[in-house]
């Protein structure tokens, strides 16, 4: 009975000094975060109370629970050390993550409030989203790592597992040749500034907004909501359009086919009176001409500009509605024909 009461106490003495530790760290970021606006960090980091009890909780157990003197763990003394020292290590890991998600959180948050170039602000976005996962991905090995080497079945087949390292090198490495290669081009991604999350780009013939970068794929929501995923391997071996790069402002074209006998200077001025009410014209320049005829119409190009490609489009649409409504209200024989008229001279052949 007594070793059951000693167990308590050292299962519940151990949780709350862990607690307490715990609860004053809390409140000291919380202070800190009262006092100190400017940075996020401190808010950030009260996210690493769960795991900071874990690892507390467990160090202070693998330290007081010998003393309890309870015979079911001394019997089993070194399962239960090892399952601590597991937690201890898995804790750790996750306690790591926390913090240093939590800086690097802070510190972007910190360039993003002094930035005022949107395309570098998306670049470091990415880059610091990479540089997350790359991280989480070490520690994750780190710690599973750490973790195998607690096992002596493991320590054992050490010395061999580092003599045959060079041919499980070279296997692992052809047959993970596909996704090393979409890893290396994630890192080029990031760190060569070729696609940023939030770039409107053109793949297989679809434009949309880049949402997500990983290591190993890259997913594009489209105008119409879809979303395609596509490895990054794709934007290193393959040409595509990147409509953000080097500025977002675009100029589009707008084809109308007409009558040879439309008033195309009436025509361009209508569209120069549209154009100074169209919300989604950014002003920097427009234009109307005649770019090819045929013997039934004539092509009629329109030009104008918008800030980014969801208002380019947006005038484009508008602009095309607003010349054919024109033409069929004012000049309704300006419209395209079809000719079913006989040639002159084959009425009377038939006759």
């Amino acid at each position: 009975m007594e070793s059951v009461l000693r167990l308590v106490a050292s299962v519940g003495g151990s949780a709350l000094v862990a607690f307490v530790v715990v609860r004053a760290v809390d409140l000291l970021a919380r202070h800190a975060d009262a006092r100190h606006h400017e940075t996020p960090l401190w808010g950030l980091l009260r996210r690493c109370r769960t795991p900071l009890f874990v690892v507390l909780l467990t160090a202070l157990l693998r330290w007081t629970y010998p003393a309890s003197a309870f015979s079911v763990l001394e019997e089993h003394a070194d399962v239960v050390g090892h399952v601590l020292l597991l937690c201890l290590i898995g804790g750790g890991a996750w306690l790591a993550i926390r913090a240093t998600s939590a800086v690097v959180e802070s510190s972007y948050a910190r360039y993003a409030g002094r930035a005022r170039d949107a395309a570098r602000l998306r670049r470091v976005r990415t880059q610091v989203t990479l540089i997350m996962r790359v991280v989480s991905a070490a520690v994750g090995v780190l710690a599973g790592a750490a973790a195998l080497v607690t096992f002596p079945s493991f320590r054992t087949l050490g010395t061999s597992l580092l003599a045959s390292a060079g041919i499980i090198g070279i296997v692992a490495g052809v047959a993970a040749q596909s996704t090393l290669g979409n890893l290396f081009a994630g890192f080029q991604i990031a760190f060569g500034d070729m696609v940023r999350i939030g770039d409107t780009v053109v793949v297989d013939g679809e434009w949309g907004t880049v949402e997500e970068v990983t290591l190993t794929f890259l997913t594009v929501r489209t105008w119409d909501e879809r979303r395609v995923t596509l490895p990054v391997s794709y934007f290193t071996s393959r040409p595509f359009e990147n409509w953000s790069r080097g500025g977002v402002q675009m100029t589009g074209s707008v084809f109308v086919h007409c009558d040879h006998s439309t008033p195309v200077a009436l025509m361009r001025a209508h569209l120069r009176e549209f154009l100074a009410d169209c919300p989604t014209w950014d002003g920097r320049g427009w234009d109307l001409a005649v770019t090819d005829t045929s013997p039934t119409s004539i092509t009629v190009r329109a030009i104008v500009t918008a800030k980014d490609p969801d208002d380019l489009w947006t005038t484009r649409c508008a602009v095309r509605e607003e010349l054919v409504r024109w033409i069929a209200r004012e000049h309704p024989g300006a419209l395209p024909r079809v000719v079913t008229a006989s040639a002159p001279g084959e009425s009377d052949k038939a006759a």
